[in-house]
């Protein structure tokens, strides 16, 4: 019990434990922590049940939601609900790429060719877009959380990205800096 109180509170005061990866000089990555953890499952299971309820949707309540829309709302809806759904499958696409490399279906370098063609964009938040809120409270909803997923993927995304995390450590050390963008314009790897 001692050496446990030791331990949380040489974390609680950010000390390095000795023999931990701080005292060892070693860098922890956090895409491949992340990747690994339940954190990530969490995410990945969030993301996949956004993509089925939306679907789900579109294809009943939506449809007849929409059959009730005046002419120009009925214009905003598909214009919406078309970018929803691209938004969404570049989400699942990510996810997907992601949750393959976790379980070695794909190795690095294919999961950045597949990830260079996922688009992580959004078009404009359409909340301020004029009729909006005479789209159906649902459809609503879903571009809603839609836009909040994008978010924390943006957000991972790039945590994870192996140039973020050169950048990281270069920018706490200038001469790793350096070595980084000479290697850039070399178009090798630092070493």
């Amino acid at each position: 019990m001692c050496q446990f109180k030791g331990s949380v509170a040489s974390i609680m005061k950010n000390e390095p434990r000795v023999g931990g990866p701080q005292a060892r000089g070693i860098t922890i990555s956090f895409g491949d922590h992340f990747q690994s953890s339940q954190q990530f499952d969490a995410v990945f299971k969030e993301g996949m049940a956004l993509v089925e309820r939306t679907a789900t949707y579109l294809d009943g309540a939506g449809r007849r939601d929409a059959k009730n829309l005046a002419p120009q709302i009925t214009v905003l809806y598909a214009t919406e609900s078309m970018r929803l759904t691209t938004r969404l499958l570049d989400i699942a696409s990510w996810l997907l790429i992601r949750r393959a490399l976790k379980q070695g279906e794909i190795d690095e370098s294919e999961a950045r060719l597949k990830r260079q063609r996922v688009k992580l964009q959004a078009f404009g938040r359409p909340g301020h877009t004029t009729g909006f809120a005479d789209l159906p409270l649902e459809l609503r909803g879903l571009i809603d959380e839609s836009f909040t997923m994008l978010d924390r993927v943006v957000q991972l995304d790039k945590a994870m990205s192996p140039s973020h995390a050169n950048v990281t450590a270069a920018t706490a050390n200038p001469v790793g800096a350096q070595i980084l963008q000479l290697s850039q314009l070399l178009g090798t790897k630092p070493s």
